[in-house]
């Protein structure tokens, strides 16, 4: 697999009521390149957001059945990780954007 460049690998952070309780715990969940591996994830979100990760979590998002109307469609599935970081510190892209 080629190289990803870390802006690659972290495509959005996930904003959700879930995702916002788990920054409780220090832990924050992001839409993530489908062949990115834990290891990259980590030194993507260590690299980018200056922070010590602890562990990262990964799962796939399955694709949903959509229809508007007529039309039947698929959301498209994805990838999310949850990276949980070090005591102390915290990643400030989620922090003014509380729900």
């Amino acid at each position: 697999m080629s190289h990803l460049h870390p802006r690659d690998i972290l495509i959005a952070p996930v904003v959700s009521e879930k995702s916002y309780r788990l920054i409780e715990d220090r832990k924050y969940s992001f839409k993530v390149h489908p062949n990115a591996h834990r290891t990259q994830i980590r030194q993507a979100v260590e690299e980018l957001f200056d922070v010590k990760v602890v562990s990262v979590n990964m799962l796939k998002v399955k694709p949903k059945p959509k229809r508007r109307g007529a039309i039947k469609g698929t959301r498209q599935g994805w990838t999310k990780a949850i990276v949980q970081v070090r005591e102390g510190d915290t990643i400030e892209i989620f922090q003014g954007a509380q729900v």
